[in-house]
């Protein structure tokens, strides 16, 4: 390992007490008491120290102690993640402060799915499927010189989806690795620490703080209206004014609606105009949604979600950091994800959902909301403010006007004053749900949400085991040690049991005892669960055949699935290839919606041949000359529009999985005819299909979506069907490949800098005469080989993770 210049005047291999004075030394502020406690625990002990303590209370100097400690004893350090977004923002911070300690910026590097940068610094931020792919495979990614890791954010432990994989770190890591975790209040600290070492042999320290640094202040806002109460914020200078705010909001068309309700108001201090307008001369703002932002810009009022372009968040993240923004209305994803703090918010709403179920938000993402309200370099009290509902606010001041007429007056004027605020007193709504200020005190005062194991393996992490060791009791002691009660334990045995069934019957494993056969007229039973007729015998062993590489090529979509398609797509066109990549993909609902597959859209050979065949086999379709009917007996557009739309190819493709393999559970598939109806209708145009489809609001999203289909292609082109000559084999990659070129040449377009970053191409690959480099890199994958080690890059190029 190359040894990092030391900062002159530093003592030479300092011991722990030296180093916890330089730190104490660095730091711009004197520590306040959860800091000093969590530091001296930190430089105090062996093995680490889990730090639970509310947003705003300063984690970020404690986790960097562990980083300056690694610098100055030339050991490497882990800082892990849960979101990419958070992984860049903590690799921009972490390069300017190991300067400001008198180390190179070089000593940071960054590592996820799709992106590396100084791969071999010895501080590496990364994503936490990035630390489990290493944990899981050291011969080919060595830990040999880490002294610790640093998991922020670690009250992801408890996400459904995945919580495994900081799990499986903790079972992994080295017992000479110092731990730090940095968690919000947990409310089962103590039980997570006694499982942490009855389980996994590693005992921290504790340190919790229920204090923060800048205290907040909480306010009901019953009488006001929104611009009026933000009106009433921005008033005053210096500390008299309250902004800038974060306004949340909880989906995205309010956001828009909300920013434009705002745009009348003077909410920006004085001097700030023209030196935003300065710095929003230089952007380019003409695409999309762009112009549109770029009026709310101007008058101080960013607009902040997934829908937007990746290109315009981070232009309106830099304008309010630099405090040129008086106020970011923004979805909750932003209190979870980049670290954005304001002086106040604002929750306009504290019920989500669309209007027919809605339901008021849970506790742990409120207090994630209040967390944000509060600069400690710049503010001495955070303010959170609740809006009522706009139906209570008139109501109350209604009931104002109508209460300040005596009942018993005699005034003629009066009494017809009172019967017209009677006739005309406002009604709430029975379709909406409303709120209490007692409920926002409950939000408050909640206790603090749990750590506890959530969700199953995923398939591609069973995969990955299993390519590891044959040996089930490994993975079944994985599953007996999670942080669960014993019903739930012994569901999560039987769920493995399941899986390994599944993986048994498609050949991707072979299982020893291996399950009986299958009966005539018999339902076959999950192995190792009861069934008449006595115990199924659990199987000891799982051994990889050849095929079960395939499923570690698929990173976002369901592998088995995916898999299941590889063969379907020889037999399908190109229209139905296209269509069947799409549905794979998870898409919002709204978005689903306006980029569904068109009903008139031909059947393909795959549909007509095979599809369609096996369905009405199985009776899970009508004969096809019924399903599709005669267009001529068509309802008119008004019942049109009601009556059930036939089945996708996508629908039908996921209906005969299902009904094939049971064992698998629910296949998500649906209909969607975004990227095909780009580059086929609009000749690749992103800009003007979003304009025709009014889909603005929604650009951002069906951008991620474009990106993720290329690395989809990617997946696919690594692993084609098996029984296809060298010849077919060649064909199914450059198709692949084709797509995700001009895919690429889409996006980059859009957002340059997103899809490079994503695809590692920073121009359109279509100008090129040849595929340029970058694209190779990312798309030139070749067929998955059993008996070519290692396959560790495989597993943690990105088990779930988020492009935004």
């Amino acid at each position: 390992m190359t040894l990092i210049p030391q900062p002159a005047g530093r003592a030479e291999n300092p011991d722990r007490s030296v180093l916890l004075d330089e730190y104490l030394g660095l730091l711009p502020y004197p520590p306040y008491p959860v800091q000093e406690e969590a530091l001296l625990a930190w430089f105090g002990d062996d093995q680490g120290v889990l730090v639970c303590a509310p947003t705003g209370t300063g984690k970020t100097a404690i986790a960097q102690a562990a980083l300056y400690e690694a610098l100055r004893t030339n050991t490497r350090a882990y800082y892990t993640t849960p979101l990419i977004a958070l992984t860049d923002q903590k690799f921009h911070e972490l390069r300017e402060t190991v300067v400001a300690w008198g180390f190179p910026a070089d000593s940071v590097g960054l590592v996820t799915g799709n992106r590396r940068v100084n791969p071999d610094a010895p501080i590496l931020i990364v994503v936490a499927e990035i630390l489990l792919n290493r944990l899981l495979h050291p011969e080919t990614s060595t830990l040999e010189g880490v002294g610790a890791v640093v998991m922020d954010e670690f009250h992801n432990f408890a996400d459904p989806e995945r919580g495994i994989v900081w799990e499986l770190s903790l079972a992994h890591l080295p017992k000479n690795v110092r731990l730090l975790l940095l968690s919000a209040t947990v409310g089962n600290a103590l039980e997570f620490l006694n499982w942490l070492d009855r389980c996994h042999g590693r005992k921290l320290e504790f340190v919790e703080g229920r204090e923060r640094k800048v205290p907040l202040s909480f306010h009901y806002v019953a009488d006001e209206f929104l611009p009026d109460q933000l009106s009433h914020m921005a008033k005053g200078e210096g500390e008299q004014r309250k902004t800038p705010a974060l306004v949340f909001c909880f989906n995205r068309d309010q956001c828009w609606s909300v920013a434009e309700v705002l745009k009348g108001q003077d909410l920006l201090p004085a001097g700030v105009r023209s030196e935003l307008l300065a710095a929003l001369e230089a952007e380019e703002l003409k695409r999309g949604a762009g112009p549109r932002l770029a009026t709310l810009l101007r008058r101080g009022i960013g607009v902040h979600h997934a829908g937007l372009l990746p290109r315009y968040r981070r232009l309106v993240e830099s304008l309010f950091e630099r405090k040129l923004l008086a106020v970011a209305v923004c979805t909750e994803t932003l209190a979870a994800g980049i670290n954005l703090p304001a002086r106040s918010v604002i929750l306009t709403s504290l019920a989500k959902g669309p209007a027919s179920g809605q339901k008021l938000i849970d506790a742990s993402s409120a207090q994630q909301i209040f967390g944000r309200a509060g600069r400690p370099q710049f503010d001495d009290k955070g303010f959170v403010y609740c809006m009522a509902h706009e139906d209570d606010v008139r109501l109350t001041r209604w009931k104002r006007l109508f209460e300040a007429i005596p009942e018993d007056t005699k005034d003629p004027m009066l009494l017809r004053k009172r019967k017209d605020l009677k006739r005309k007193k406002p009604e709430k709504s029975e379709k909406y749900l409303y709120w209490t200020e007692p409920q926002f005190l409950q939000l408050q005062q909640a206790a603090p949400a749990r750590l506890y194991s959530k969700g199953p393996l995923p398939w591609r992490l069973l995969a990955y085991l299993l390519e590891l060791s044959p040996e089930v009791n490994k993975i079944r002691s994985v599953i007996r040690k999670r942080l669960l009660d014993s019903p739930r334990i012994k569901a999560g045995e039987l769920q493995l049991d399941r899986m390994l069934l599944a993986l048994h019957k498609g050949g991707y494993v072979k299982l020893e005892p291996a399950p009986p056969e299958p009966q005539p007229g018999v339902p076959e039973p999950a192995a190792g669960a009861k069934a008449e007729g006595g115990l199924v015998v659990p199987p000891e062993t799982a051994t990889a055949t050849d095929k079960l590489p395939r499923l570690l090529a698929f990173r976002g979509v369901n592998p088995m699935l995916a898999d299941w398609l590889c063969p379907l797509l020889v037999k399908a066109d190109d229209t139905e290839r296209l269509q069947l990549l799409e549905g794979l993909m998870e898409v919002p609902g709204n978005l689903a919606w306006a980029v569904r597959v068109p009903e008139g859209m031909p059947p393909g050979p795959l549909q007509r041949e095979y599809l369609d065949p096996e369905l009405v086999k199985k009776g899970l379709i009508a004969s096809v000359s019924v399903e599709t009917g005669d267009e001529e007996d068509e309802p008119d557009d008004g019942d049109r529009r009601r009556r059930e739309r036939p089945p996708t190819l996508a629908d039908r493709a996921r209906m005969l999985f299902e009904a094939q393999h049971p064992e698998v559970g629910e296949a998500p598939m649906r209909g969607v005819w975004a990227a095909g109806e780009i580059l086929r209708g609009y000749s690749g145009d992103f800009e003007i299909f979003v304009k025709n489809r009014d889909l603005l609001r929604q650009e951002g999203v069906l951008f991620r979506h474009l990106l993720r289909l290329i690395l989809l292609a990617g997946e696919f082109a690594r692993v084609p069907p098996e029984g296809l000559d060298g010849t077919g084999q060649s064909d199914w990659r450059d198709w692949m490949r084709r797509l995700a070129i001009d895919l690429t040449g889409v996006c980059a377009k859009v957002d340059p800098q997103s899809t490079e970053q994503t695809t590692g191409v920073e121009k359109d690959p279509l100008l090129a005469e040849d595929v340029p480099p970058a694209v190779a890199k990312v798309l030139e994958m070749p067929k998955v080989d059993a008996s070519a080690k290692p396959l560790a890059p495989i597993f943690g190029a990105g088990l779930g993770e988020e492009l935004d």
